[in-house]
């Protein structure tokens, strides 16, 4: 009796992950997205998830499976609530030396800002 050969590729996602998302309605009546965004926010406080909105999307942390699940469940919402058509980017970080929040990773930043100002 053969064996299937074992897969070449992962049979798991990374642990943990930060991903900025800008998800984008098509084909809505205004150009306005902002109750669309506001819909995705209040999604995101009931999620559990640490996440912070910025000008031109939402930044989220958390296991790859709960931040693509939450990320899928805003496309299902706006879906039910009659927009048709939805293009989102995604990008996603992973790093498996060391756990960083997204606040830590801009506070690190701000403090080699802080040394320039002290120059």
């Amino acid at each position: 009796m053969s064996h299937p050969a074992p897969s070449p590729f992962p049979s798991t996602t990374p642990p943990s992950c930060v991903a900025d998302f800008c998800l984008i309605p098509l084909g809505t009546p205004t150009a306005s997205v902002s109750q669309q965004v506001a819909d995705v926010q209040r999604l995101l406080q009931t999620s559990g998830l640490t996440f912070s909105m910025h000008s031109a999307g939402t930044t989220v942390e958390g296991s790859w499976e709960e931040v693509m699940r939450v990320i899928g469940r805003a496309h299902t919402m706006l879906h039910e609530k009659g927009i048709l058509r939805i293009q989102t980017d995604i990008r996603v970080g992973s790093r498996t030396d060391k756990k960083q929040s997204f606040s830590e990773k801009v506070t690190a930043v701000e403090k080699l800002l802080a040394g320039d100002e002290k120059s």
